[in-house]
């Protein structure tokens, strides 16, 4: 990934590397999961619905958000991501007779000046993460060596855990673990969450389905992003490790490193 900008105040373009993988699981015959990797926009869906339908419904959403991006020469802010996202829900609707939906999340970077992100990344003059989720899909950020999580999940299990109705060491085994309270193409929830995060040299943004978060905890996440192995290898850890603690689910993972 290289950048460039029309202000001399931009700070120095930021270059990455990055790997990405999916695997079907060890317990489902379909992969409902898609993904889209361009030079600065990384996303994950996570499909859901009856046979085939959920993987329609991810692939519709991944492709409306690369086919927005391209038209857009790449510019885009939070307005233009959740135009795509509209679109993504509208045409998943009319493809699967709104009998299907998929989580969806990602990060695409932005300058922080000027420009249609201008107002999304607070005019900082440093390149910017904008991070978008619907659903129980995360994005992650590798900071220093520091894990943190940068989406928030719409799931009911989330919901409890903020209202102190269960307490975290519940949420693997609570019944309602995997019902979602937003997706595209599905319900009258499909609004993204945004947020923003500085660029910086080191980092590694991690973006997956549930079925790695479902299988390995942040802590083993966190460990295996840090023993510096290259992105491609990293992910590829990261899915056996899933599979190795279950694989109860299609387990999709994209990882962008910041080298400079």
């Amino acid at each position: 990934m290289t950048l460039s900008a029309d202000s001399p105040e931009t700070t120095p373009e930021p270059y990455a590397d990055y790997g990405y993988g999916s695997h079907v699981g060890l317990r489902r015959e379909l992969n409902e999961d898609s993904y889209v990797v361009t030079d600065t926009l990384f996303a994950v869906a996570d499909g859901m619905g009856g046979h085939e339908a959920g993987e329609v419904a991810s692939s519709v959403a991944v492709q409306a958000l690369a086919e927005g991006w391209e038209a857009a020469g790449g510019k885009v802010g939070q307005g233009e991501i959740q135009q795509f996202l509209d679109d993504a829900d509208a045409r998943i609707r009319a493809a699967t007779d709104s009998k299907a939906g998929t989580t969806l999340t990602g990060a695409v970077v932005v300058p922080g000046h000027g420009g249609t992100a201008d107002a999304d990344a607070g005019g900082t003059g440093q390149w910017q993460w904008l991070v978008f989720n619907i659903g129980d899909s995360r994005t992650y950020l590798l900071n220093d060596g520091a894990l943190i999580r940068l989406t928030r999940d719409h799931s009911q299990v989330q919901e409890l855990l903020d209202s102190d109705m269960i307490t975290a060491d519940e949420v693997e085994n609570h019944p309602q673990r995997n019902v979602i309270t937003r997706a595209l193409g599905a319900g009258d929830m499909w609004d993204a969450d945004f947020s923003t995060a500085t660029v910086a040299s080191g980092q590694r943004l991690l973006v997956c389905s549930d079925g790695l978060t479902g299988e390995l905890t942040d802590e083993q996440i966190a460990h295996i992003l840090n023993a510096g192995h290259n992105a491609q290898d990293t992910v590829d850890w990261l899915i056996h490790q899933a599979l190795r603690h279950g694989g109860r689910d299609n387990v999709t993972v994209i990882l962008v490193d910041v080298t400079s």
